[in-house]
């Protein structure tokens, strides 16, 4: 007999179709949920593996109307391997000083995630942000979260990435980095630093969103193998 999740009873609401950020001419909508009640952290990790992710005090998922590009990925981090260009990656990136943070917003972090976003994310719905909206996003969080900081020999501030802790592994919420150092793939590195942490902790995956085939945005996602998918028969190996 198959193992159901159990979610606990609460209301979820539908939210108004939008334009799609990942793919032209598709409209977005999200199931939404809030994450209160006895016990968030259990709310949030039943959730997350139920393909859901958070923002702020929200759980969301993809359900638009006859599109299912969004899929639920993570890094079975016990199986995984790096590949040739991960493995230049992490030797580009040797030295970097990484460390655990509260989940606490600063100026110096902001001005990174202001440049990013100009960089390369400028018209999008992160582009007016300003630091009250920035700080929301970090520190509003009914569950167990903090930050991973990461900084150059020197000190130069290279990237951050904001995560949540929970029972199976953790689950990346969003990272972003100086559009400086682009050329040390940072993107990648952060990813590749939580599974090697991952594994020193002892915890099985890392969750990494969600993974749109056709969309390059979403692309470098696939690269982390193995990676698994969530689909109706549960979480399974994504075909190469």
């Amino acid at each position: 007999m198959k193992h159901r999740l159990q979610i606990p009873l609460r209301h979820f609401f539908a939210t108004p179709p939008t334009p799609c950020p990942y793919l032209p001419g598709k409209l977005e909508r999200k199931v939404v949920t809030l994450l209160a009640g006895e016990d968030p952290d259990g709310l949030h990790n039943a959730l997350s593996q139920a393909g859901f992710r958070r923002s702020q005090d929200l759980a969301y998922r993809p359900a638009c109307e006859n599109c299912n590009a969004c899929v639920p990925v993570r890094v079975p981090v016990a199986d995984f391997v790096p590949s040739v260009t991960q493995r230049r990656i992490l030797k580009r990136n040797a030295g970097t000083l990484a460390r655990r943070l509260p989940a606490y917003a600063t100026r110096e972090h902001y001005q990174v995630f202001r440049r990013y976003v100009t960089a390369r994310h400028d018209g999008g719905g992160m582009a007016d942000m300003e630091f009250a909206d920035y700080r929301a996003m970090v520190e509003d969080s009914p569950v167990r979260s903090g930050l991973s900081e990461f900084r150059c020999p020197d000190g130069r501030l290279l990237g951050i990435c904001l995560i949540d802790e929970m029972s199976d592994g953790v689950s990346l919420v969003y990272s972003f980095f100086d559009p400086d150092f682009e050329r040390r793939s940072p993107g990648s590195f952060i990813i590749l630093w939580h599974i090697a942490n991952a594994v020193e902790l002892g915890l099985p995956y890392v969750y990494l969103g969600y993974w749109i085939a056709e969309s390059r945005k979403m692309a470098y996602k696939s690269q982390f193998r193995p990676l698994e998918a969530l689909n109706p028969e549960g979480w399974r190996p994504l075909p190469a």
